[in-house]
């Protein structure tokens, strides 16, 4: 679905992506994956999730240079391997490594108008996302977001006076879709109980409107989240919930991809 997103934006939209810097992304998010898989000596060599996290940043990260996009994935995929907490990774591996590169360097940036406003890409953009968060059962997450998000910017024009085509503008928006049904919604990073995951999305949105409206913060609502992934563990605690694992033998490896057959794990136990 990702790989459908970056087609038609390369051959439709005139995004600013070509194949060689699209094929380094993808090739050091694989090498990178390959290597932590032999160095924490891991059973099998399994290349998806890699290819999320290099598709995610071909996706959304631009750069005047060349090297920014594969260190990036090489930091997306490392950061599966090294930070991790209760068998989770603590940060989700693609937001991690744009954050990263946007605080250390000046020649990145998020490319979030390059989607345009098209309905038909909205749609298509939700419609493939819904697929996504449907089949990891962590739906809820999403519709909260943009629950709150809409809430958080229609009241702030009806606060100003703004007519609500202002907010409906903002809306429509193919970054904000990415990122709420395919980044805020992966299973691996969130909170495992329905509690847990809407006071989380709850709170990213309240962050990403503070950062963006008060703080006058560019690209919110990654900042936001990856300030709030630390909290999850919290939240966990707090509000237990079982567990969501993808996995085909009794138990995952560290880093290792989503694959066909889900188990929910119950609260507390490896994943």
């Amino acid at each position: 679905m990702l790989l459908t997103l970056l087609a038609w934006g390369a051959l439709g939209l005139d995004f600013e992506v070509d194949a060689g810097r699209a094929a380094a992304t993808l090739g050091a998010a694989l090498l990178t994956q390959w290597a932590c898989t032999r160095l924490w000596r891991l059973p099998r060599f399994d290349p998806r999730s890699a290819l999320l996290s290099g598709l995610s940043l071909s996706l959304l990260l631009r750069a005047d240079a060349f090297w920014p996009l594969p260190l990036a994935a090489m930091i997306a995929v490392v950061s599966k391997f090294a930070i991790r907490r209760d068998g989770k990774h603590l940060f989700n591996p693609s937001c991690l490594a744009i954050v990263v590169l946007l605080a250390c360097s000046d020649e990145v940036w998020v490319s979030a108008g390059q989607w345009g406003t098209s309905a038909l890409f909205a749609f298509a953009a939700a419609g493939l996302g819904t697929l996504v968060v449907r089949r990891a059962e962590r739906s809820d997450i999403t519709w909260a977001f943009l629950g709150a998000w809409t809430a958080l910017l229609a009241g702030r024009a009806l606060w100003l006076g703004d007519p609500l085509a202002i907010p409906l503008h903002a809306l429509q928006n193919g970054a904000l879709l990415v990122f709420a049904f395919f980044m805020i919604s992966d299973p691996r990073t969130i909170p495992d109980s329905r509690a847990g995951r809407v006071l989380f999305a709850c709170g990213v949105a309240t962050a990403a409107w503070g950062l963006q409206f008060v703080f006058y913060q560019t690209n919110s609502l990654l900042w936001a989240l990856a300030g709030a992934a630390p909290f999850v563990p919290l939240i966990d605690r707090l509000l237990p919930g079982g567990r969501h694992a993808w996995t085909d033998t009794a138990t995952t490896p560290v880093g290792a991809a989503p694959i066909a057959v889900k188990q929910i794990a119950t609260a507390g136990a490896p994943a």
